[in-house]
C-alpha cells in the first residue's frame, strides 16, 4: 500500500514538477501579462492624447493669438464724408387721414475715398431727386421701430449706387429724422 499511497504521490507530483505543465502555466501568465500590457499603453495613449489635446487648447492657443495681437495690422484707408442737404418732404396719408405727416432727414453718405466725393458732387441733383421720389412715397408705418429704420438706409444705399453708377458708396448714415 505504500507504494501505491507513493505512487499517487509521485504520480501527483510528477505533473506538477514536469516541464509540460510549467509549458502550459506559463503562456496562461503570459497571455494575462500581455492583455495588462496592452490595456496599461492603451490607457497612457489615451491619457497623452487628452493630456496634450488640453495643452494645446489651453496654452498653445494663447501663443498664437497674442502673436497675431502683436501682429501689425494692415493699414486702414480713410473714409471720407460727404453730407447732402436737408430733405423734408409730406409722407403718403394712410387710411385716408385728413392729417398731413412730414418727415425731415439729415443725410451724410460714407464715400471710399476722395475721389468718389468729386465724382458724386455733379450728380447731387440727380441724388437729391432719387430722395425726394422715394421718400414722398412712404407711409408713417413704414417708418416704425429700428427695422423700418434699416429698410430706408438700405433702399437709399441702393439708389445712391444706382444713380451714380459705376462708383459706388460705402453707406448712407443717418444725422436726423423727424417724422412730424
Amino acid at each position: 500500500m505504500a507504494k501505491t499511497n507513493d505512487k499517487t504521490n509521485d504520480t501527483r507530483s510528477e505533473p506538477e514538477g514536469t516541464d509540460g505543465e510549467e509549458g502550459k502555466a506559463a503562456p496562461a501568465k503570459r497571455k494575462l501579462s500581455l492583455k495588462l500590457i496592452i490595456i496599461a499603453v492603451g490607457g497612457l495613449v489615451g491619457f497623452g492624447a487628452i493630456g496634450g489635446g488640453g495643452y494645446y487648447f489651453l496654452f498653445a492657443g494663447h501663443g498664437k493669438a497674442e502673436a497675431a495681437a502683436t501682429a501689425e495690422a494692415p493699414p486702414v484707408k480713410p473714409v471720407v464724408f460727404l453730407d447732402m442737404p436737408d430733405v423734408l418732404v409730406n409722407l403718403s396719408a394712410s387710411n385716408g387721414s385728413e392729417r398731413t405727416q412730414y418727415l425731415k432727414v439729415k443725410v451724410t453718405l460714407e464715400l471710399p475715398n476722395e475721389a468718389t466725393s468729386a465724382q458724386i458732387q455733379p450728380l447731387m441733383p440727380r441724388l437729391m431727386d432719387a430722395f425726394q421720389t422715394y421718400l414722398r412715397e412712404l407711409r408713417p408705418s413704414d417708418l416704425d421701430g429700428s427695422a423700418g429704420l434699416y429698410r430706408l438706409k438700405e433702399e437709399l444705399t441702393r439708389r445712391v449706387n444706382a444713380a451714380i453708377a459705376p462708383s459706388r458708396i460705402n453707406a448712407v448714415l443717418f444725422k436726423e429724422i423727424v417724422v412730424q
